[in-house]
């Protein structure tokens, strides 16, 4: 591969001919450390040269791979003296001398370097640094790891599988070389060829002859594979296999049918890696690149339909007088949190010290008493951690047991404890593989050797503890895992066991701890079950030891093996936060502890603060707990659907007519656990989106305006909220839905309709109409029960002050005809009300529903004030509003000159304001108010002759 002057070439063996390269491709990475510089040096870009201390080019390809430990050599060549860039000459000292450096790396791990300030070009590179590990010096060809077949995707700066030479330039100092920055890498990807053919990287391959078209034929139809359009410089691959002249038709396709296919990422963003500046053991995983390699299975291998011959069913216990299946578990079990051992060994960034320390705190916050910290004979962090907390006063309660685990190797059995020296309660946990498969395949042992060695590192551990006066400050106690468990014949279990707990003598007081672990789950839950409870009646003296169980999740029913297996005699369960572990996971013990809490037994940890504890896991697993986790994820306590929302909704109110006491029965729809409990809060109960109905969008409106919409309402506004979230293409947050509300009913943004001032009162009969008689001072009141109400007023229409009078049954029908004098006919189909609040600041809310004459529309309005008649008018005035958004109806204004003499007199003792802002919080201007003026008529007339004049014709 030649990158400007560059040039860099592998050559196998002795071979004076290079390695073919198929698609080679041009990326930039960007790097996170930071330049092997002892001096500080600002970053330089200069113009028209690409130079830079983070941006790293790098170029890839495929190579052909080669027979493993052939040797190879890397040539390396600059087409002209290569020169030192602006950056390194503004960094280096007059006296110091310019020099470049070359790094080969196989799979990520260094392999050798060397550095030159002289002009000898090519270097060659074929042997590796000094290194005691290696048998061999020469560079030495790599296998082909056969698991990238089975990634989706990677980046352009993985280091497995690639063989890698990174070029950088320096200076001397002394006889060594200080390192400025990496100019340019060169990454080899290598694969078998039938491998490279059959995915269309390499050339000639059978399906590129297969599709050639012969002269002066038109182009051949074929199917052209989805995303091979990717590939620069391979020819296109028909579907099916066709006549190759040139290849035996038996050895047309590779025995292999795995292909890869390279496809641009649909992002550009750049790559991030580390930086390379020391020999690293270790392989540098990174992130995102230009482009990516992704992983097909060909058609011609499917699933296999005859699974049976590869895959072989679990053979079930014989065990007829089970007694499991009629067994409830009423209390909780010993629980052991092994978070900062199972769980960070399995994580990809293990955490550090400080992270452990505070996720053992939180651990014993929410009161765990035996935690599982560490394997310190695997690390010398896990050593550490242990001892800081053995040794650091106030960390460790009294009551919690340090649980560190070891394999039975008696060197790392003397450090492990060692780990333990001074603690006040601790646990050793021993494991040793005990299945058929791990005893010939891994360790070559038959079943009494195993048995020899168990009982061979018990002792040793019991002399080491409980049998050491040195150690007589600490409370013992001891865990052995026949790992495997669930894949080991229960007699053999059963077994080995047997002589642990002879080799340890536990007590009644001092119980041995039978630790029986689902190290793969290879069965369904009743299985497992069955094995616990086989062990639990075949081995003696049962109260002597304690069964512990350890499900992992690779069938997905860690759970439920964990639960069967407490009601099959098992009295402690050992599992992480969320389930996190090797492969799908341990058990989860969230989940555990709260089914428990939903069926009334205390689980003897507080999750009150869940969010709390989803944090701290998060941060530092750096593995988010999934939306749908159950008890966890975001979404759990969350309906969608409309028929759910109802229903929920409807539970609500239930429970708040019999009390809403925090500790009364929990009988909710849908949700199996109060969201309360845990820390939730009940709006993230019901979220709206597109699919929502009514129920779920008045919930919001009840919670968040405390308004109790009518079923009408709650339908006409849900199609808003619908028509809405269709717009957004995305769930509506509650304010957004409360602000919709608001919005469409007129409750904060002025209405075209407003009420300025009115006055109602009785219409009393007039003398014409009534019986001759005496007037007499003494004659009893009239009665003005049944009486007609006459509504005089002002309304604001579009801003236009607009004088109207009407008579009716009551306000309601004063003010409708009053509008029809407007020529705005509304009959009120339905009105409800009820109030919000209490005390003194109690508000009324009112909602009428309403048609117009000769028209099937209905519109809504909702008005809210502390006077109900108030509510009552602007209720009906926001319906008004409403109706001539959707309807234009032209109306016209009731000349004054044609109203009664008793009429001009109300209308002259009204006040005239601004229009009310919003019914929600109300701000009518005192009676004194500067903005307060009597009603001058004839100005009002005139303006609405004006607007008559206009045409106004009401609409928006």
């Amino acid at each position: 591969m030649r990158y400007q002057n560059w040039d860099v070439l592998l050559f196998p063996g002795t071979s004076r001919v290079p390695m073919q390269e198929f698609e080679t491709r041009f990326h930039v990475l960007t790097l996170t450390g930071k330049p092997s510089t002892s001096r500080p040096i600002d970053e330089l870009l200069m113009d028209g040269r690409y130079e830079s201390l983070t941006k790293l080019p790098l170029l890839t390809c495929f190579i052909i791979s080669q027979m493993e430990s052939r040797p190879f050599r890397v040539s390396i060549h600059s087409w002209s003296p290569p020169s030192a860039s602006s950056i390194l000459l503004a960094h280096k000292a007059r006296h110091e001398r310019v020099a470049f450096q070359a790094r080969v790396y196989i799979d990520g791990v260094h392999q050798c370097r060397t550095f030159t300030d002289a002009v000898s070009w090519p270097e060659v590179l074929d042997q590796c640094d000094s290194n005691p590990a290696r048998p061999s010096s020469e560079l030495q060809f790599p296998l082909f790891h056969p698991e990238l077949l089975q990634q989706a995707s990677w980046d352009a700066a993985e280091h497995q599988g690639r063989i890698r030479v990174t070029i950088a330039e320096g200076v001397v100092r002394g006889t060594a070389f200080e390192r400025l920055r990496d100019v340019i890498a060169f990454s080899f990807q290598h694969a078998p060829l039938n491998i490279l053919e059959h995915s269309g990287l390499a050339w000639p391959n059978p399906r590129a002859f297969a599709g050639a078209n012969g002269p002066g034929l038109p182009p051949q139809a074929f199917s052209r594979v989805l995303g091979h359009e990717a590939h620069a410089h391979a020819a296109p691959r028909p579907a099916t296999p066709l006549d190759d002249p040139f290849i035996d038709a038996q050895s047309a396709l590779p025995p292999l049918p795995v292909q890869w296919r390279l496809r641009p990422r649909a992002t550009t963003a750049a790559t991030t890696t580390t930086d390379e500046s020391v020999p690293d053991t270790s392989t540098n995983r990174t992130e995102g690149a230009g482009s990516e390699v992704s992983v097909e299975t060909s058609s011609v291998m499917p699933m296999l339909r005859e699974p049976w011959k590869k895959y072989k069913q679990f053979k079930p216990l014989d065990l007829p007088n089970r007694q499991w299946p009629s067994k409830v578990n009423t209390h909780p079990p010993r629980w052991l949190a092994t978070d900062l051992r199972d769980g960070n060994q399995s994580l990809v960034d293990p955490m550090d010290g400080e992270q452990k320390l505070r996720f053992f705190k939180m651990l014993v916050e929410l009161g765990y008493k035996e935690i599982e910290v560490s394997f310190p004979s695997a690390s010398q962090t896990d050593y550490d951690f242990t001892r800081y907390l053995v040794e650091t006063e106030g960390v460790v309660p009294d009551d919690v047991y340090l649980q560190v685990l070891s394999p039975c190797r008696e060197e790392l059995i003397r450090r492990t404890v060692e780990s333990l020296r001074g603690a006040k309660k601790a646990i050793l946990h021993l494991y040793l593989a005990t299945s058929e498969c791990f005893r010939q395949v891994v360790f070559g042992l038959n079943e009494e050797e195993t048995i020899e060695l168990a009982v061979k590192c018990t002792k040793l551990a019991r002399s080491l503890t409980k049998d050491d006066p040195s150690q007589a400050g600490t409370e013992w106690l001891y865990e052995f895992s026949p790992e495997t468990f669930s894949d080991t014949s229960p007699e053999y279990a059963v077994r080995v066991c047997e002589a642990v707990k002879e080799a340890w003598e536990p007590t009644k007081e001092r119980k041995l701890i039978f630790n029986l672990p689902a190290t793969v789950e290879v069965s369904t839950p009743n299985v497992y079950a069955d094995q616990i409870e086989y062990f639990c009646t075949h081995m003696s003296q049962r109260e002597t030891f304690c069964v512990s169980v350890h499900p992992h999740n690779d069938r997905g029913c860690a759970v439920a093996a964990a639960e069967l297996a407490q009601m099959a005699g098992a009295e402690r369960v050992e599992g992480t936060l969320f389930g996190n572990g090797e492969r799908t996971g341990n058990v989860d013990l969230v989940t555990l502890a709260l089914n428990l809490y939903t069926q009334g037994i205390w689980p003897e940890v507080d999750f009150s603060d869940i969010n709390r504890v989803i944090k701290v896991v998060e941060e530092s697993n750096k593995i988010p707990v999934n939306e749908r986790w159950p008890y966890g994820g975001q979404l759990v306590v969350s309906a969608f659907s409309g028929s759910h929302q109802d229903a929920i909704k409807k539970g609500f109110q239930a429970r708040k007519k019999e009390g809403d006491r925090h500790d009364d029965p929990w009988r909710m729809p849908y949700l199996p656990l109060d969201p309360q409990d845990i820390g939730r809060t009940y709006e993230a109960v019901i979220r709206v989106n597109s699919q929502s109905g009514k129920g779920g969008v008045a919930w919001i409106i009840q919670r968040g305006l405390e308004l109790d919409l009518p079923r009408g309402l709650q339908v006409a506004f849900s199609k808003i909220v619908q028509k809405e979230a269709d717009a957004k293409g995305r769930e509506l947050l509650p304010r957004e839905i409360q602000d919709l509300f608001e919005k469409a009913y007129h409750l904060k943004q002025n209405p075209r309709f407003t009420l300025v001032d009115y006055n109602i009162t009785a219409v009393r009969p007039s003398a014409s109409s009534a019986p001759d008689r005496k007037a007499s001072t003494s004659s009893p009141a009239q009665n003005t029960s049944t009486a007609k109400r006459q509504f005089v007023g002002v309304i604001a229409i579009d801003g236009i002050q607009h004088p109207i009078i009407g008579v009716g049954n009551g306000a309601i029908s004063s003010l409708a005809n009053a509008l029809h004098s407007l020529g705005i006919d509304l009959d009120v189909a339905d009105y409800k009300e009820h109030a919000i609040g209490g005390g003194r600041d109690v508000k009324a809310a009112t909602y009428i529903e309403c048609t117009a004459s000769n028209s099937q529309e209905k519109v809504w309005g909702v008005g809210i004030h502390e006077d109900v008649v108030q509510a009552s008018l602007t209720a009906l005035l926001s319906a008004a509003s409403s109706f001539l958004t959707s309807t234009p109806v032209p109306f016209k204004p009731k000349h004054i000159s044609s109203a009664s003499v008793d009429e001009i007199e109300a209308l002259e003792k009204l006040n005239i304001s601004p229009p009310a802002t919003s019914e929600v919080s109300p701000a009518t201007p005192p009676k004194d108010s500067v903005a307060t003026q009597k009603a001058d008529l004839d100005l009002l007339e005139r303006k609405a002759e004006e607007q008559e004049g206009k045409g106004v014709n009401g609409h928006a």
